[in-house]
């Protein structure tokens, strides 16, 4: 997705919290975060110069986003942890397996 094709979506992005999905052509799931503000967090990847390769890479394949409003931060991170754990997307490093134990 280009930065000029994000900008004609970026207003239907809430500012609540919530997690945001990409996903590439194929419909497949490439990545889930969480973000305080997700107009804000989703923004961020269109808006500045990728200081690695794997955020250009993913950046370049993204070609639908999809998010979900939570309550608060907790339930974001909550929320991300599960989805992460249970579809493993292929950009996200973190929490892919039981080894790892949040603190909240």
């Amino acid at each position: 997705m280009t930065q000029q094709e994000f900008q004609q979506i970026a207003h239907t992005i809430p500012l609540t919290p919530g997690i945001y999905k990409y996903y590439d052509l194929k419909n497949e799931l490439l990545y889930v975060g969480k973000a305080k503000s997700l107009r804000k967090r989703v923004s961020s990847y269109f808006n500045k110069t990728f200081t690695t390769y794997k955020t250009h890479e993913l950046v370049q394949r993204i070609k639908r986003i999809e998010f979900t409003i939570v309550n608060s931060e907790q339930d974001a991170f909550l929320l991300e942890n599960s989805l992460i754990k249970q579809f493993q997307p292929k950009f996200n490093i973190n929490l892919k397996d039981d080894k790892t134990y949040p603190y909240i």
